[in-house]
């Protein structure tokens, strides 16, 4: 086992905050004095079936301790996530049924092995120590808290002095995910920034049972492809790690130049030294920001589908976007004119084909989300047919020759009719 200012460095490496570091410092030194490693905990509620990047910040963290030799517990809270974490809201979240919370915390168990080891992790579930629970258990947990400390939370404060509702219900999620890290005998939990006053549930209540309080480690939440808001699924600015190598890499090449160096920080195994030296060759014009952005585009498909796959969509992303080219791999669709709802096409008998709705192609396709997200598309240029930008709403379809649609900078379908 590493040296403690060994496993430090490590550990710190884009660390926002250690609640408290000297409490860290004294259990790593215990830890190597008795050969046993510390437990470490990181929770994530199952409230939609893919892990994005923004999740990997706090399993890239559960990794450094892994390869420092420590016991890491990847809980799934299959029972919090049927309160629904109110962290940040300023409305109640619905809950989720167990029957979506299942099948959620079915594909988290496959994902997080693209960064830990399956041999040296244990996943646990948080229903296992809450359902045997009886109502009586759930009152005297909810006697060791009080109200008041409750309405310190920053979200809940915000919603109580502007008379918003707070249900009941919600005051128990910090509960029991403070409860987890008694059921667990935590050493240290991970959580992003947004989950500090949840961590530190944790401590006030290891110590309630007679536990030595847990070090609490918050990690930055990762800003999504905007640069702006935190990476979320619902807001469409992730990068799930279960996506395919194309669109992974073409979204991690539309980033900023200063998020860029984000992503290396919180998505890499780049050490702190090495990241100023790179920032200072960007900074010198000794590196290229694109060149930069690739290799960081390149590293991240490695870790997630293979080295061969990050070459692929290298050369892929060189030949489409800088040379003008089609996608070597694009998606053929074939569409059955009896298929097509009559309002949206006019027959063209001297061609054989179809005056075919181009806002109805495009939803048809999937190079679109709906019709009017197609028009707008349309109507900014931001649509292309054989190569060529198109602003009327409508285009020649036939079964003699395919047509070849292109969306945005990335997105391409080729299309044929068939009768």
């Amino acid at each position: 086992m590493k040296l403690v200012t060994e496993q430090l460095a490590l550990i710190k490496q884009g660390c926002q905050e250690i609640i408290r570091e000297e409490e860290l410092k004294a259990r790593l030194e215990k830890s190597i004095a008795s050969g046993k490693p510390l437990r470490v905990k990181a929770g994530f509620d199952p409230t939609a079936p893919d892990l994005h990047l923004g999740h990997s910040v706090l399993i890239q963290k559960l990794k450094h301790f892994q390869d420092l030799g420590h016991q890491v517990i990847f809980l799934i809270g299959d029972f919090t996530g049927l309160i629904g974490d109110p962290s940040g809201k300023s409305e109640t979240r619905p809950p989720l049924t167990e029957e979506e919370v299942k099948a959620n915390a079915a594909t988290y168990e496959r994902q997080i092995f693209k960064i830990l080891d399956p041999e040296k992790t244990v996943i646990d579930f948080n229903s296992r120590w809450m359902k045997p629970l009886q109502a009586q258990d759930v009152i005297r947990l909810a006697a060791r808290y009080t109200v008041a400390r409750m309405l310190e939370r920053e979200d809940f404060h915000k919603r109580y002095t502007s008379q918003t509702p707070i249900s009941i219900h919600e005051f128990l999620y910090p509960l029991i995910q403070g409860y987890d890290s008694v059921a667990l005998k935590a050493d240290v939990e991970l959580g992003g920034t947004d989950q500090k006053f949840n961590l530190l549930v944790g401590r006030d209540l290891q110590r309630e049972y007679g536990q030595t309080p847990q070090v609490v480690l918050t990690m930055p939440l990762l800003e999504g492809l905007d640069g702006v808001q935190k990476m979320s699924k619902s807001l469409g600015n992730y990068v799930g790690i279960d996506e395919p190598a194309k669109e992974m890499f073409g979204k991690l090449m539309s980033i900023s130049d200063n998020l860029m160096l984000r992503y290396y920080e919180l998505l890499t195994d780049i050490t702190p030294n090495e990241l100023t030296n790179l920032k200072n060759d960007l900074a010198e014009g000794k590196k290229h920001p694109r060149q930069v952005k690739e290799d960081l585009a390149k590293e991240i498909v490695t870790r997630y589908h293979s080295a061969d796959a990050a070459e692929h969509e290298a050369r892929e992303f060189i030949r489409v976007l800088r040379e003008k080219e089609v996608p070597e791999d694009i998606e053929e669709i074939i569409i059955k004119k009896g298929d097509i709802p009559t309002i949206r096409f006019q027959t063209l008998p001297a061609e054989k084909g179809i005056d075919i709705d181009l806002p109805y192609l495009l939803v048809t396709t999937g190079t679109a989300a709906t019709t009017s997200e197609a028009r707008r598309l349309i109507n900014q240029g931001g649509v292309q047919v054989d190569g060529e930008k198109v602003t009327e709403m409508k285009i020649k379809l036939s079964p003699a020759a395919s047509r070849i649609l292109k969306v945005g900078k990335r997105r391409f379908k080729k299309v044929m009719l068939s009768d």
